[in-house]
């Protein structure tokens, strides 16, 4: 099966603490990276994570908090003195470039890349990123802000040959990529050989959706139904409802109700609050909605594999 994987960067919310970082993700889909937020300390643990930062060409921008996006000046800028020459794509709400345009005059006025800004709107889901691997849409949010979640649909991948159906049949080369992508296959003599024959279907395509920083919002739930794995913001226990409110988050225990709601396989919690020393409140919280859920930890990987595969990665 292809490689499909969240890496934790940051999970922590706006205000520092020495026990996590703030807000970033890679997802690495068939060894291509996408970066989700770019919290302060990313360019850090992207390498602590292992990741190499030559396959890294999008960063989505779910909102333009700082605990969101100051960490991207740095990392453009360390982008060249490594060398690089690939373009580096941004994808965010409307008023990045208007920011950060200054600061790449004065700070990167010698990067031997370009970089692209693609501004989106957020009111409505947006396809804003389209390859042969993967889509990416817009997941309306609700904050303080302008902002939006990200739903990663891989692509279905084509039919597997039945090597041995093949040979026996006598299949030509050149028909093999018809049949791969669901063709039947006629003989020189005319009889027709069915697709299902000749081929077994291929893993069932994945889903990842990202959504960080917004209110209690059930209206989601029809967008991430089902997918293999859901990322939600539990910035509070269910006893600081009344804060998570007026402070446009939600807590553990409506991030469970999500995805209870949207039949997913699989749960992790984050953007936590300063306020917690021990995060085991939220995820008892959340749990007792939807067992499957785990807390996010920086260096965490988790595969999205229809299953559950977390493992932490030591600090180079």
């Amino acid at each position: 099966m292809e490689k499909f994987e969240l890496h934790i960067l940051g999970c922590g919310s706006a205000l520092p603490t020495t026990r996590h970082f703030a807000t970033s993700q890679v997802v690495n889909l068939r060894e291509k990276l996408f970066m989700i937020d770019c919290g302060e300390g990313a360019q850090m643990q992207l390498r602590r994570s292992r990741l190499k930062f030559s396959r890294l060409n999008h960063i989505f921008i779910s909102h333009l908090h700082g605990d969101h996006c100051f960490g991207l000046l740095g990392l453009i800028s360390t982008f060249g003195l490594l060398g690089r020459t690939a373009d580096l794509h941004i994808h965010s709400p409307k008023g990045l470039e208007e920011l950060f345009a200054p600061l790449l005059t004065f700070f990167c006025k010698t990067l031997a890349y370009k970089v692209f800004f693609h501004e989106f709107e957020t009111k409505d889901p947006t396809l804003i990123y389209d390859d042969r691997s993967v889509a990416v849409t817009t997941i309306p949010l609700r904050h303080r802000i302008p902002c939006c979640g990200f739903l990663f649909e891989e692509k279905q991948r084509p039919n597997h040959i039945i090597r041995d159906m093949v040979d026996f049949y006598k299949v030509p080369v050149y028909e093999l990529n018809r049949i791969k992508n669901g063709a039947d296959f006629v003989t020189p003599e005319g009889e027709v050989i069915p697709n299902h024959r000749l081929t077994c279907p291929s893993a069932p395509a994945r889903k990842y959706a990202y959504c960080s920083d917004t209110i209690y919002r059930p209206e989601i739930v029809e967008q991430i139904k089902g997918v293999d794995l859901l990322f939600h913001e539990a910035t509070f226990a269910q006893t600081e409802q009344v804060r998570a409110r007026e402070t446009h988050h939600t807590t553990a225990a409506q991030a469970a109700q999500i995805a209870l709601n949207a039949e997913v396989k699989q749960l992790v919690i984050g953007h936590f609050s300063a306020r917690y020393e021990d995060e085991s409140v939220l995820l008892n919280e959340a749990a007792a909605i939807f067992p499957q859920t785990v807390l996010a930890r920086e260096n965490m990987c988790i595969t999205i594999n229809n299953y559950t595969d977390t493992r932490d990665y030591d600090p180079l």
